[in-house]
């Protein structure tokens, strides 16, 4: 009898554990799997995106506030949780962007940072790990650092060679990045919220599509069904409220919908030490017949 599988997922601030892959997680601890999210900041930085929470005495206590609906998330999810323990960087605005400040996540030293999260890999020895692609699924600096640190951890943790200071080696088997955005799955729900005669917060989206990249869809090998666990990830992104407004469009698709529509989340194999053929329908793929109890 194979024992627990163990799965990472690796994430820039606190609320996007329950934004990408989030069913996925819940799902997995369902299933009697153990999962860690590890947050490489402490969102210091985001704004307040829920009008009900824009208060001065938020502003001025965010970092104990996102702490506090980090716990809660990870709680509802039934997953642990660790901090990297970095300073958010915050997303540049402007033309030109002003420079990154001193001292925060996405400037900081990257050997030293996936030292970090090699030591918290070979702690929890997970058999696969989960983070953003090369973009950062979208190009805020601390997702970028975010998919850097993870891809590099990837890759020293099983060396003895390398931060042999951190623990004994340990290799995931498997390495994934999370495709939650893709064009057909923003097309479909607005299709079909106007087709049932309700108003759609996508056509702007829509609209403005970029194509100067390819749309992360056609690089999915990996579709997890998980829409029983909808209801929690939900529940999860409402716990972050200072960043999820319960009005917003991350709900504006009926429940239903979403289930019969789009029933699971996505995800791209980038690298496998199993022998496991795409296209998957389980992050643990082809790790039941190799990893013994």
């Amino acid at each position: 009898m194979v024992g627990p599988l163990r799965l990472m997922t690796v994430h820039a601030h606190p609320d996007d554990e329950s934004s990408k892959g989030a069913a996925t997680c819940a799902r997995y601890v369902a299933d009697g799997h153990e999962v860690m999210v590890v947050t490489c900041t402490g969102g210091e930085r985001g704004s307040v995106l829920n009008p009900a929470m824009d208060r001065p005495e938020v502003i001025e206590n965010m970092s104990e506030i996102r702490r506090a609906e980090m716990a809660r998330a990870a709680e509802l999810l039934g997953v642990s949780h660790r901090w990297l323990g970095y300073v958010d960087s915050g997303l540049p605005e402007g033309d030109p962007k002003p420079p990154l400040p001193e001292g925060c996540f996405a400037v900081g030293d990257l050997g030293e940072q996936t030292q970090k999260l090699v030591a918290l890999i070979r702690e929890f020895r997970p058999h696969v790990l989960v983070t953003y692609d090369e973009n950062g699924g979208y190009p805020h600096p601390d997702h970028i650092r975010c998919h850097q640190v993870s891809v590099a951890a990837f890759d020293a943790s099983g060396d003895p060679d390398k931060y042999p200071e951190v623990g004994e080696p340990w290799q995931p088997l498997k390495l994934y990045y999370s495709h939650g955005f893709s064009r057909e799955r923003i097309l479909k729900f607005h299709t079909a919220l106007e087709a049932a005669g309700m108003e759609s917060p996508y056509a702007e989206w829509i609209k403005n599509w970029s194509t100067d990249r390819p749309d992360p869809g056609s690089r999915v090998t990996t579709r997890v069904q998980c829409a029983d666990y909808f209801p929690v990830r939900d529940e999860a992104l409402k716990a972050h409220a200072t960043q999820i407004d319960p009005t917003s469009r991350w709900f504006a698709v009926p429940m239903e919908m979403q289930r019969e529509l789009w029933p699971t989340e996505d995800y791209e194999l980038v690298r496998s030490l199993v022998d496991s053929s795409t296209p998957e329908d389980d992050l643990f793929a082809g790790l039941h017949e190799r990893v013994s109890a």
